[in-house]
This record gives C-alpha cells, sequence and structure tokens, in this order.
C-alpha cells in the first residue's frame, strides 16, 4: 500500500533535480551580485577619479599654508580649516571614545539581559540613526545660545554626540565575540573581573573595538550639518579659546562648493580630496598596526 507514495516521495526529491535547481539560484545570485559590484564599483569609481582630476589641481604648497581667501580673491588656501578640522575632530574623538568604550563595556559584559541595557541599546539605535542636523540643533540649544556665540566646543560635542554610538555598538559587538572560555581562565586564576575585562577582554578585542574608533572617526571627519549650528566657519584663524566661528573643512567645502568664484570652488575641491585621502590613510594604517597583534 505504501510503495506508490514511497516511489512518488523518492521521485519528486531527486539528487539531480534538487542540484539542478541549486545550480540555477546560485548562478543567478552570483550574476546578480556581480552585476551590483559592477554597478556600484562604477559609480564609485567615476567619483574618485573626477574627485582626483579635479582636486589634485589645487594642490599646491600655498593650501597648507595660507589661510582662505575673501570672496572674489586670488590664491588662498585651507590652511585654517585644515587646523580646524583637526581641532574639532580631535575634540569629538576624544570626548566620544572613553564614553563609547565604557558604555559598549557595559552592554557586553555586566548589562547582558538586563532592563537597563536594553534602554541603553534602544537609545544608542536611535543616536545611530538620528540626522546629524538635528544633533546639530540639538547642540545649538544646549551650547551655542547660552554662550552666545559659536564655538569649537560646541562643535567638538556635537561631532562626540555623533561618534559614540558607532563606537558603543562596535565594542559591545567585538567584546560579545569574545570566547568566554578566556574569561573563565581569567577568573579560574583569582584576577577580579575588572582585570578580566583590561587585560583579557579588551587585548581580544582591541582590533575591533580600535576599527570602530576609526569608523567613528571617519564618520565625523565629513560632517557638515551640525558644525553649521554649532562651529560654522571663519575665513581667518580662529581664536586659542575657540570661541567663535571656527574654520572646518566641511563647511567650507559646502560653502565655496556653491560659490560662483572659480577659486573658491577649486580650493573646494582640493578640501574634498584631502579628507578623502585622509581618511584612507588612516584606515591604511590603522590594519597595518593591528594586524600584528590579531595575527598572535
Amino acid at each position: 500500500m505504501n510503495a506508490p507514495t514511497t516511489i512518488a516521495q523518492t521521485d519528486r526529491h531527486r539528487p539531480g533535480r534538487v542540484r539542478q535547481g541549486r545550480r540555477v539560484a546560485d548562478r543567478l545570485l552570483r550574476v546578480s551580485c556581480t552585476v551590483a559590484t559592477a554597478v556600484g564599483g562604477l559609480v564609485l569609481g567615476s567619483i574618485l577619479i573626477m574627485l582626483i582630476i579635479r582636486g589634485i589641481q589645487g594642490f599646491t604648497p600655498a593650501l597648507f599654508t595660507h589661510p582662505t581667501p575673501g570672496p572674489g580673491s586670488e590664491g588662498g588656501g585651507i590652511a585654517n580649516a585644515i587646523l580646524g578640522s583637526l581641532v574639532l575632530t580631535g575634540i569629538g574623538i576624544t570626548i566620544a571614545t572613553p564614553v563609547g568604550v565604557m558604555a559598549g563595556t557595559y552592554l557586553a559584559e555586566y548589562g547582558r539581559g538586563s532592563k537597563l541595557a536594553a534602554l541603553i541599546r534602544f537609545l544608542n539605535d536611535i543616536l545611530l540613526s538620528a540626522p546629524s542636523i538635528l544633533i546639530g540643533l540639538f547642540v545649538y540649544t544646549l551650547m551655542v545660545r547660552p554662550m552666545g556665540t559659536y564655538s569649537g566646543w560646541a562643535g567638538g560635542v556635537a561631532l562626540a554626540i555623533i561618534a559614540v554610538p558607532v563606537i558603543v555598538r562596535t565594542t559591545e559587538d567585538m567584546m560579545s565575540l569574545v570566547p568566554s572560555t578566556l574569561r573563565e581562565a581569567g577568573a579560574a586564576l583569582g584576577a577580579p573581573p575588572s582585570t578580566v575585562i583590561v587585560s583579557v577582554t579588551w587585548r581580544a578585542a582591541s582590533a575591533g573595538i580600535v576599527t570602530g574608533i576609526i569608523l567613528a572617526l571617519a564618520r565625523i571627519a565629513g560632517e557638515t550639518a551640525p558644525l553649521l549650528f554649532t562651529a560654522l566657519n571663519n575665513n581667518s584663524w580662529f581664536s586659542p579659546d575657540l570661541m567663535g566661528g571656527v574654520a572646518n573643512l566641511p563647511v567650507m567645502i559646502y560653502q565655496f562648493a556653491l560659490s560662483p568664484y572659480p577659486n573658491w570652488q577649486g580650493l573646494a575641491w582640493a578640501g574634498a580630496l584631502l579628507i578623502t585621502a585622509t581618511i584612507l590613510v588612516l584606515s591604511i594604517i590603522a590594519r597595518l598596526v593591528i594586524k600584528p597583534h590579531t595575527s598572535r
């Protein structure tokens, strides 16, 4: 009685037919991935080629030694904007790194399954997807209006708020990938949890944590919207107390690219190429420095 059913089932699930369907699906998926990669590479390549061609024309010694010129002026450089971007990015990443690493460590080591950790993850996801212009408006209300002026401190805080969720998420993910046996080995030797985290978990996840910091640095290096409401811009050197407008590359590129002056447009292309090259160099250096530690 069961013979016809068994034969039908065997005929329906022949290995040859299953393999043929999988081959077709595999080929379609490979073709789709190849086409998508080619289109993405073509678009990215065209942007980079245009950026290199237009930006390299503005690379002169004056670019790194002279401040930005006035409207309609010839010559000049972006030295003040470069220095301002370094200062703002440095303030932002200096504030964000300890906060992000500590928060990620708490979520991965102490807050597993707790309601507080779930709340922190929820707020972190909101910050991670929040438009940067809203963060700029928030810092404007929090710092710029009470102080009565734009400042580099407000710009640094805005960039820090953008960088923190990236570092938190990466730190938690990397520390969660560390095998629990390493923690158990440290605890078996009598080390307190803090020592295990610092000497074992952080060391094992150091490559991923540093990568997260670099990703956060790359994220805030080109942010324009929050700086429009906090640090604004300045065509001259900023004051040592960072009060008033502080020149920076993102806002300078935004303003100069929209201007009708060819000299300003050329400086905008050069600044965009400089930011791109800097992030690329930082990523390469980080990989070269981290690779010997991860191979041990």
